[in-house]
């Protein structure tokens, strides 16, 4: 690897070990065997890079599952929704979980984070579509993202704060599969 792919790892660990606001410029460097000079080379900032290590953290996430198995809900069922909230909850469980050090990123007040960070919400969303209804991501449109993306981003983000403040109340895949077919069924009375 090189200098970047070195920060950019050695900044994961630290934000798993120290979280965001604690992680320093050198402990990046003695984490990845760098230099202070090369992280301004390379990302422009401390912060930066912290940014870019957080959103590969969350890409580097799987929720389809165990195995090669993967989901066996048909696309858009409410048994993939199931199954993919389910997975989601149960990353959570962990007292390591990257969900723990979303909290902390989302309370940042640093503009050049917040925008890296609002840029990729799209992409996320974008990637949540595309699980839960079976499509390669490529396909999902910006109009989608924007609309059905952005309304399991807004989940997803429900789910981390209840699950960071209260983990023995925080909904699992089942109940939040639940509530949504309550609101399917009170939406489509006549």
């Amino acid at each position: 690897m090189g200098h970047r792919e070195d920060l950019l790892e050695g900044a994961k660990r630290c934000l798993l070990e120290k979280g965001f606001a604690r992680t320093t410029a050198r402990d990046i460097v003695k984490e990845s065997g760098t230099n202070l000079a090369s992280i301004g080379y390379h990302y422009g900032s401390k912060d930066a890079l912290l940014a870019q290590a957080y959103i590969a953290l969350v890409e580097e996430m799987s929720f389809e599952g165990d195995g090669d198995a993967g989901l066996s809900g048909a696309p858009g069922s409410l048994e993939r929704f199931r199954e993919v909230w389910s997975n989601i909850a149960d990353s959570m469980r962990d007292p390591g979980s990257i969900w723990r050090l979303s909290m902390e990123v989302m309370t940042i007040d640093l503009p050049e984070v917040r925008d890296h960070l609002a840029r990729a919400q799209r992409e996320g969303g974008r990637g949540l579509v595309a699980l839960l209804m079976g499509v390669p991501e490529e396909e999902v449109s910006d109009e989608t993202a924007d609309t059905l993306g952005r309304f399991y981003m807004t989940l997803m983000t429900g789910l981390i704060a209840q699950w960071t403040f209260d983990p023995k109340t925080a909904p699992d895949g089942a109940s939040l599969t639940e509530g949504l077919r309550r609101i399917i069924e009170a939406a489509t009375r006549t």
